[in-house]
């Protein structure tokens, strides 16, 4: 099989940092479920100030590549801050496994937004249909797990859930095209991001939440969160925007659902099932469909 043609502003290792991001992020789900008694500001704000720490040897001391413009830091914080603390707040309130599968909506709002933020952009049939098949792949995995326990909640809990949800999707998808017209800055940068995110958060947390206390593993975890999925992911999802075109990074993370759902399963102790497997022909199929056609 001949090599995949990629598109000027697209390279292998743009690729290979998309899948680094999705494989951290692949996590977050399971931590954050496995978080859910823990206040959705005061979650974010102690997991985004651990992950502003991996920055610190990317900048190698050197606090300027921290700095970046006023405009791009009110993207980067509301960004980081809207996403976490919606996406936190949604697994308080609807079952898991469907508030994830709203909030892995952001891919697809990335391929039908990409020409609405980016100039010099346009949709091809392709791009369309992959998304379309990729959604279809991550509602066919997560609906086969969380049927039993959407009838636990109450409907109108989990409705505001699943706005929140959306809410997320959205700020998610918009954050990442909109980083790509703002003025180019450092990946270290992303760590302000995290900073500034993370005392926003904990502001907010004294000014709403109700004090709570952590015993170790909550630390443990929380610890995890911030250097894998809600720290150290951004750092090479930033990498993979600044090397890859947006459309195919959004169509990649179609991987994401699948192998957070596989996540959730095992951890849940549910079985891989024919839904699961379908879903993963569906997702990985779609994931391929939009690398090939990621020209513009």
């Amino acid at each position: 099989m001949p090599p995949t043609r990629l598109s000027p502003t697209q390279t292998p290792t743009g690729i290979l940092f998309a899948l680094a991001a999705i494989l951290l992020w692949s996590s977050l789900a399971a931590l954050g479920v496995s978080l859910r008694h823990v206040p959705p500001f005061l979650l974010t704000g102690i997991g985004l100030l651990v992950g502003s720490l991996v920055a610190v040897p990317l900048s190698r001391g050197q606090w300027s590549h921290w700095k970046v413009p006023p405009g791009t830091l009110v993207i980067g914080v509301l960004g980081l801050f809207g996403y976490h603390t919606m996406l936190f707040a949604a697994f308080h309130y609807a079952p898991p496994l469907q508030a994830n599968l709203i909030n892995y909506l952001w891919p697809l709002g990335m391929v039908v937004l990409a020409p609405l933020y980016l100039r010099g952009l346009h949709w091809r049939w392709q791009h369309i249909v992959a998304a379309l098949v990729g959604f279809a792949g991550a509602v066919l995995a997560l609906l086969d797990g969380g049927q039993s326990a959407a009838s636990d909640d109450a409907f109108p809990q989990r409705w505001i859930g699943y706005g929140l949800a959306l809410a997320a999707a959205f700020t998610w998808s918009s954050y990442s095209l909109l980083c790509q017209r703002v003025p180019p800055f450092r990946t270290a940068a992303i760590g302000s991001f995290c900073l500034g995110a993370g005392i926003l958060s904990l502001i907010m947390h004294v000014l709403f939440e109700p004090a709570t206390a952590l015993d170790t593993q909550d630390w443990l975890l929380v610890a995890a969160l911030g250097i894998g999925p809600a720290g150290g992911a951004f750092f090479v999802w930033d990498a993979a925007l600044k090397r890859t075109d947006a459309r195919t990074v959004g169509l990649l993370a179609f991987l994401t659902p699948l192998l957070s759902t596989m996540l959730l399963l095992v951890t849940s102790g549910q079985p891989f099932t024919i839904n699961i497997g379908l879903a993963t022909l569906l997702i990985v199929g779609a994931a391929v469909v939009g690398m090939r056609s990621g020209s513009r």
